[in-house]
């Protein structure tokens, strides 16, 4: 949270500088209809910015006399604005005119949300994230409000559409990140490690993505890195939760940025009573630095690496022992490292290549029993993209992938340690081709070749996507996909002789975008092969782990995005319908997983009172309850918990301290105090009358409050 509301300093400061000339307005096209995510920006300079949501831009330059102020949006035709610079203040409005060969092109959305500035429909950018209320800054929590995705309060990850958590995957400028999440202690929720401000663009895929991207059966986030940024800029933090400090200082042709953050919950759970049992409340410290070089005329290098230390102990019941608790004790490192080249090589060639480092540490002690867990990750990937000619694109590329991963477990009865580890190489070539067909056809085929030495299998995985123009603001899509994922890392280090793990995706789409509203609803089937499967989970039989697991999921997801009704305000609504069974892990027989529920909704909302200088939001969640098993009844899986609500709000407030401009941040989570029940847990053995006792899965507290201060310097 730290590291998000910084980035919020660093981003609205560098709009609000004090430069010598203000340039702002507004850029739309022939019909009024405004465009967000355009690029504007003064001929051989980097000073520019990218258009609003409203299509509204503003920033300001140190240039002086005259310049040229180019305008850019893809299917568009380029801007150019002479002027003369001269400190006084500019509003320009941009009308930009539509190239005939793209009139109205169709994009290809079967499965994908895009935010980005190559696309016209933006559904999440970084400030939707930061101001979403309940998500707390947090990546994957904002994307909990879009269709497709599961709200499970005790885990945090992201469940797509019937899938695990661990059938998603994330990746930063098309490199892997292996831990993208903070490390788990026992039904306390985890947290994405990045800040949203660190990327200018994000696809989510709820499924049929790009061959590019493996090893992800279900979903992937795809996160691209900003470029230079605008200013050199300093801001520090204070929270209820810890504080922070950053800096970035901006060259011509070349950016550093570093950032560093302590937090400590002690503080706050003191003033806020928590439900967990916490021995030593969860604190650490962390930071990250990033670079940036231009090289000759096209060239960027990107440099980012992050590290992070956190400690916390709770408290927790003891399954196999009644009234029993045991001490939880984490210790985490973590650090991560990605560096990538992009290039034009020629009018008809893109270049771009990467190498990414993740390591991930988990110390744990169960009372006098110590766990230790390490994964490292190296990734070396190339792509190259042609330009054939204005209707076709081709994409090809490989990358490598080694995993080293260790397990250490230490069992102080028997005073004996045991280890178990695996190293694994995969090795992957994909390649896929755009084609468009006039304004009213567009398709993309693709294919990605995996073989993993572990498994010593290989598989081969097409995918299709077509969409039709049907009118002038909508269309249909449809996607196909096969995809593959080798088995968790707690299965390969007791048995290499598994396969993989599959899934097939049919999705069927209808888009309708239209002065800044959006429509979407889609259609999904999804057909599961090869899941891992067991008896007992920790069993010593090395055949205990198979590939006999299968499973389904099917439904339907729904949203709307509205921000031209009423001024000043935007807001979406996303509701989802599931149904879905599986057969896998330890299930004695096909049944909906204890993550889904069926029916899902989520309302966000977000005002804008420029009187006041602050914005105001509100989400509303509900589920309609997840399936959980009483080992009291004879069913498997036959019981569900409540409902699920939560109403949050938050405000913020811009202003100034000491003549320095200032953020102050409030929120609430759970207004109402409703006592949601995420699922159950019982004991592993009866008490005497036979009856096994259960405790509820609760959040630590009804109520999540936060308040920042954060000042630029």
């Amino acid at each position: 949270m730290k590291k998000l509301f910084i980035s919020i300093i660093i981003l609205i400061t560098s709009i609000n500088s004090f430069g010598q000339t203000k340039i702002s307005g507004v850029v739309s096209d022939n019909n009024g209809e405004t465009l967000p995510g355009a690029n504007i920006y003064f001929l051989d300079s980097y000073d520019g910015t990218s258009s609003d949501t409203l299509g509204r831009y503003s920033f300001r330059t140190d240039l002086t006399g005259k310049q040229i102020l180019i305008v850019s949006f893809l299917g568009y035709k380029n801007s150019s604005t002479e002027m003369i610079l001269e400190g006084k203040e500019i509003n320009l409005n941009i009308i930009l005119k539509e190239n005939n060969n793209q009139l109205d092109a169709v994009v290809i959305s079967a499965g994908s949300f895009e935010a980005g500035d190559e696309k016209k429909a933006v559904v999440l950018k970084p400030l939707d994230i930061v101001t979403t209320a309940g998500g707390l800054g947090n990546i994957y929590g904002a994307l909990n409000t879009l269709p497709g995705t599961q709200i499970v309060g005790e885990d945090g990850r992201i469940f797509v559409r019937g899938g695990d958590g661990y059938e998603t995957k994330t990746f930063i400028d098309g490199m892997l990140v292996e831990n993208p999440y903070s490390s788990k202690m026992p039904d306390v929720p985890v947290r994405g490690r990045f800040s949203p401000f660190l990327f200018s663009g994000t696809m989510f895929s709820t499924g049929g993505y790009s061959a590019e991207y493996g090893q992800a059966l279900s979903s992937a986030l795809v996160l691209n890195t900003n470029d230079l940024p605008q200013k050199s800029v300093s801001s520090i933090s204070l929270m209820s939760v810890g504080a922070g400090f950053s800096h970035t200082k901006r060259w011509k042709r070349s950016s550093v940025s570093f950032e560093a953050d302590y937090t400590n919950l002690a503080p706050y759970f003191n003033l806020i009573n928590q439900d967990f049992d916490w021995k030593t409340p969860p604190k650490g410290f962390g930071g990250n630095i990033i670079a940036r070089k231009k090289t000759g005329k096209n060239g960027l290098i990107k440099f980012m690496g992050t590290f992070s230390h956190s400690k916390s102990e709770l408290s927790y019941p003891d399954f196999d022992n009644i009234g029993v608790k045991n001490n939880i004790g984490l210790i985490n490192d973590n650090s991560y490292l990605n560096l990538t080249y992009s290039d034009i090589l020629s009018k008809k060639w893109l270049s771009k290549a990467g190498i990414s480092f993740s390591y991930n540490d988990d110390n744990t002690d169960i009372d006098l029993d110590n766990f230790k867990e390490t994964n490292k990750t190296v990734q070396a990937k190339y792509t190259l993209t042609h330009l054939l000619n204005e209707e076709i694109i081709i994409k090809f590329g490989s990358d490598f992938v080694n995993r080293d991963y260790s397990q250490k477990y230490f069992d102080f009865n028997k005073n004996k340690t045991y280890k178990t580890s695996f190293n694994d190489n995969i090795a992957s070539v994909f390649a896929e081709t755009e084609i468009a067909i006039g304004n009213k056809f567009a398709a993309r085929a693709g294919s990605r070749f995996e073989y993993s030495s572990l498994i010593s299998k290989m598989n081969l995985a097409p995918r299709i996507s077509l969409a039709y123009k049907t009118g002038k603001k909508s269309q249909v899509s449809f996607a196909y996909g096969k995809f593959f994922q080798n088995p968790q890392n707690n299965f390969l280090v007791f048995n290499n002789d598994l396969d993989f793990e599959s899934a097939s995706h049919y999705i069927l789409n209808y888009q309708w975008i239209k002065n800044d509203r959006v429509f979407r609803v889609e259609a999904y089937y999804k057909k599961y092969h090869g899941l891992v499967k067991y008896d007992s989970l920790h069993s010593s039989n090395p055949d205990a782990y198979n590939n006999t697991g299968n499973g389904y999921a099917k439904g339907i997801d729904i949203f709307w995005r509205d921000n031209k009704t009423i001024n000043n305000v935007e807001y979406w609504i996303s509701y989802s319908f599931i149904d879905t069974e599986r057969n896998y892990l330890d299930y004695p027989e096909t049944a909906t997983p204890t993550f889904v529920s069926t029916h899902n909704l989520s309302t966000v909302v977000k005002w804008y009172v420029p009187i006041l200088h602050s914005q105001f939001g509100a989400t509303y969640s509900f589920n309609s309850g997840r399936t959980y098993f009483n080992p009291n009844t004879m069913d498997f899986l036959s019981n569900k918990t409540g409902s699920y609500n939560n109403l949050s709000l938050n405000v913020s407030y811009l202003t100034n301290i000491f003549k320095k401009f200032t953020i102050v941040y409030f929120s609430l989570g759970n207004i109402f105090g409703v006592d949601n029940i995420y699922s159950y847990h019982y004991n592993s053995k009866p008490n005497p009358q036979g009856i096994y006792k259960s405790f509820a899965v609760k959040p630590g507290a009804k109520r999540f409050v936060f308040l920042g201060v954060f000042i630029s310097i």
